[in-house]
């Protein structure tokens, strides 16, 4: 699923994300979500969440269940 969408996340899905420092690598981290700090519907980089350990980046997957 795409993650430029707020609509797509809600807290508690597994995303993989890009941390700020990790954008020019586009290395990925995954977690849970656990606040979406985006406000707007749509993104085109990602909508930014905090993951349940606490690091903030941007969506770039959605880990289907």
């Amino acid at each position: 699923m795409n993650g430029q969408y707020r609509k797509n996340i809600t807290p508690g899905l597994s995303v993989n994300i890009v941390l700020k420092q990790d954008q020019r690598t586009g290395k990925l981290t995954s977690g849970i979500v656990k606040d979406i700090l985006t406000n707007s519907a749509f993104h085109p980089h990602g909508i930014k969440v905090r993951l349940q350990d606490g690091q903030v980046g941007r969506v770039k997957d959605i880990i289907a269940k």
